[in-house]
């Protein structure tokens, strides 16, 4: 990383402070008229203050200390310059499906006319309690939260390309799509055209209960948002970052989400070959980090400054990222973020220890302030001062772990 090179260099530069400076102290004082072993003693302790052990300390004690922070909270550092480049980032794109969504479908709303909402529920989850389909999957987990008891269905049957019909105390419904009640002929009140229409207008997934002459009620369904997508979208904000979201669905379904979000840039009906694209015009504006779980993200979280996948992703995306979030928690790229910028404080806040004692240590080490204050540092003194300044890098990268992360 930028800061492991950095101390590096600095480490390298100091070993010829010592060997020059240690020179040129003995030199000084033999021509200053001192005895050889004053002379000796003064190069000795500039040798021993100079020596580089904090420096080569500094950083990846730092680094030992954040991955083990992130570790801890199922944030995994697959590469260590993570934490360097996740400060200062200006975007993050995140794809919707699997990132901010769940990828699973919910029931938002139901529109009924005639009967209740829950009457409407219970009947629909009864036909659908024997079908496969991922709605119908959605429709049963709404009426089992609400703890709708379900009635038996009689005669079901599985239309295809349509939905499903049965009896339920000898009455016959049918569940499927609102086009299935066109070709049927049925009658839709005015109430529940207009729910349709405000379904459709963002973006949802429509179901309609019929009976013999009229549609009963509509059921309207969407991606189930991750509880903690809105509060991530917030926190990046707050940290002067603009969060950008990807998405393949309509533009409907993109304008919904974002809306609920807070998530004023987003680009919908994206082909999984434009994400890196996309990634590549936002990093041209600023450092850009990409939030992705699937095979077609890989492209992606390699072109962005930061690739982080949502471990609960494809093998392939986990293998292309440089972080990787067990949880798939969209806070967790919060808590990396946080992470990053309190790593980088420790970072230079050991590179300037490290390399700042020595500026006032070594004039001491050689002997500076004897002609004046007849003051001298011994070279066992010097040794202690080498440790104390490793000891110091060392406990400042401890605390580390005091460090907030959570929003």
């Amino acid at each position: 990383g930028r800061f492991q090179d950095l101390g590096e260099r600095v480490a390298g530069w100091l070993f010829y402070v010592a060997v020059l400076g240690g020179s040129a102290t003995f030199l000084l004082w033999l021509l200053a008229d001192a005895s050889l072993s004053f002379a000796l003693e003064r190069a000795v302790t500039v040798v021993i203050i100079a020596c580089p052990h904090a420096l080569g300390l500094a950083i990846p004690l730092v680094v030992v200390n954040a991955t083990a922070m992130a570790a801890q909270r199922g944030i995994l550092i697959r590469n260590r310059e993570a934490f360097e480049r996740a400060t200062g980032l200006r975007y993050v794109a995140l794809d919707k499906t699997g990132t901010l969504t769940e990828g699973q479908f919910e029931v938002r709303a139901v529109y009924a006319d005639g009967l209740g909402e829950q009457e409407a529920l219970t009947l629909a989850a009864a036909l659908e309690a024997l079908s496969e389909h991922p709605l119908a999957q959605a429709i049963l987990e709404a009426a089992k939260e609400r703890g709708l008891p379900l009635p038996s269905v009689q005669d079901f049957r599985a239309i295809p390309g349509k939905g499903v019909e049965g009896r339920v105390e000898r009455r016959l419904y049918r569940v499927g799509r609102p086009e299935w009640a066109g070709e049927l002929g049925l009658e839709v009140p005015p109430s529940l055209r207009q729910g349709l229409e405000e379904a459709e207008a963002r973006g949802e997934s429509v179901v309609a209960l019929m009976d013999e002459s009229r549609v009963l009620a509509y059921l309207a369904l969407r991606d189930r948002l991750r509880p903690t997508a809105k509060q991530a979208i917030d926190a990046l904000k707050r940290m002067g970052i603009t969060p950008v979201m990807l998405t393949g669905d309509a533009e409907a379904v993109a304008r919904t989400v974002a809306r609920e979000l807070g998530i004023e840039r987003y680009r919908a009906r994206v082909l999984p070959q434009d994400k890196a694209r996309i990634v590549r015009e936002l990093k041209s504006q600023g450092p850009t980090a990409f939030v992705g779980d699937g095979i077609n993200d890989a492209p992606a979280l390699l072109e962005a400054d930061l690739g982080v996948a949502i471990g609960a992703g494809t093998n392939v995306a986990i293998e292309s990222a440089d972080v990787v979030l067990v949880k798939s928690d969209p806070l967790d790229v919060v808590r990396l973020l946080h992470l990053a910028r309190a790593t980088r404080r420790k970072m230079l806040q050991n590179l300037f220890w490290a390399t700042g004692y020595n500026i006032v240590a070594l004039p001491l080490a050689a002997g500076a302030a004897y002609p004046f204050f007849g003051l001298l540092l011994p070279p066992a003194l010097g040794a202690l001062f080498m440790s104390l300044s490793t000891v110091v890098v060392a406990l400042n990268a401890l605390l580390l772990r005091r460090a907030r992360l959570d929003t």
